[in-house]
């Protein structure tokens, strides 16, 4: 009915706004979370033109869309082919690898742990040291950082020493919050479970969604979850705070990616296309996402 649409709409729209605006969204980021959750595993390459559409669901201009896709070629992430008079954009070879381990991390089981200690041996340690920190780890020292996390890839020289915890378990907590800011990344989960649970509330409580605000709503929920899941540092249970907040935001993850995306992959296969036509509804790897986020769930209540 018309009227229940338009209300939809109109409540969506809402909710939409506020969580954009609770956490802003940039035109780069928001077009990789387009290539990683839509085009990368239907084959890599889409129209320039659904970029625009989609990014101006959220806000984006085409202006800001054509500029992010600019530089995202020239940092080697995509690369572009015309058909006519119309531009199409494909994952480069060198960011496929980044894609598969960030929906690894998003869709699969959960990461063991694996306790390593870093050495920085080259002349000039600090930017390798950011690049340790921006993935989790912890700095001991000038040249020294301690992890559980897969070690990122290091372009100056180091030293790798693997760890396991033989005793003292009961503390690894207190060895956590003294070199990790874990409040922080707690914070960080609450938000995603505050903006997304009103989400949530909204599905359960009879509201539907079209096809395009399914897409839309599910691509805001990637892109949050997965910034805030590269940030955290990932430590293993026995070093988390007991009320830590990590396992629920990736139920609600879980939850909502399942209940939007019928209609979101619906819109995808209506709308979106390559230079050889319609991209799919499902291929292999979108099936298997959605499997692995089922087994998840029901791993949690089991």
């Amino acid at each position: 009915m018309p009227a229940d649409k338009d209300r939809t709409e109109s409540v969506f729209g809402a909710l939409l706004r506020a969580i954009v605006e609770d956490s802003p969204l940039k035109a780069a980021g928001f077009i990789v979370t387009i290539y990683g959750d839509v085009v990368e595993p239907r084959g890599g390459v889409v129209w320039t033109g659904n970029l625009i559409e989609t990014c101006a669901a959220v806000g984006i201009s085409e202006t800001l869309v054509r500029t992010a896709v600019s530089r995202l070629v020239a940092a080697g992430q995509l690369s572009g082919e015309r058909e006519g008079r119309r531009s199409f954009y494909r994952l480069a070879a060198p960011a496929r690898s980044e894609f598969a381990a960030a929906a690894r991390l998003l869709f699969g089981p959960p990461e063991a742990a694996d306790w390593h200690f870093v050495q920085m041996t080259g002349t000039a340690p600090d930017e390798a040291m950011q690049v340790l920190e921006r993935a989790g780890h912890a700095r001991l020292g000038p040249r020294l950082a301690v992890g559980a996390r897969p070690l990122p890839h290091l372009k100056q020289p180091a030293v790798v020493f693997r760890g396991e915890v033989v005793s003292g378990e009961r503390d690894l907590g207190a060895f956590a919050s003294d070199h990790w800011n874990l409040a922080l990344h707690a914070e960080a989960y609450h938000g995603f479970l505050r903006r997304f649970g009103r989400l949530a509330d909204l599905l359960g409580g009879g509201m539907r969604l079209g096809a395009a605000e399914s897409l839309v709503a599910r691509l805001v929920l990637v892109h949050q979850f997965r910034l805030v899941v590269l940030r955290d540092p990932r430590l293993p249970q026995a070093a988390l705070p007991a009320d830590w907040p990590g396992e629920a935001a990736r139920m609600l993850f879980a939850d909502l990616y399942l209940r939007l995306s019928p209609e979101a992959d619906l819109h995808v296969a209506r709308h979106f296309v390559t230079a050889a036509g319609a991209l799919p509804e499902a291929s292999e790897a979108t099936l298997r996402r959605l499997s692995l986020l089922r087994e998840s769930i029901r791993r949690d209540f089991s």
